[in-house]
């Protein structure tokens, strides 16, 4: 079973239930980028970056994907700091999260 799938022991809950959300979007350019980022860092999250995270997979997959691949600016309200280092992950092709998952 692929290791996005089955999260290391010592998460708490919340942490498992935020990368299981992350791998599992819907398309999957998004499972990819919201997945690898997450779980390269899911460990080291502050409560605040949770809740933002939490925020952000709750957005539409569709208008993500436009705004992740650049096709549609970054509306302002969706601009936050956990997006914004997001999108700058994925522009710069470190997704972090190579080894875990096959594209």
């Amino acid at each position: 079973m692929p290791d996005e799938i089955d999260p290391p022991e010592d998460l708490t809950p919340r942490r498992r239930r935020l990368l299981f959300r992350a791998w599992h979007r819907g398309t999957k350019e998004a499972d990819l980028i919201l997945g690898g980022y997450v779980r390269a860092r899911i460990a080291t999250f502050t409560e605040s970056e949770l809740d933002e995270v939490e925020a952000i997979l709750e957005w539409n997959d569709v208008d993500m994907a436009d705004w992740l691949s650049g096709r549609q600016p970054v509306p302002a309200h969706r601009a936050t700091p956990m997006f914004a280092a997001i999108l700058a992950s994925a522009m710069s092709g470190d997704l972090a999260d190579r080894g875990h998952r096959e594209a």
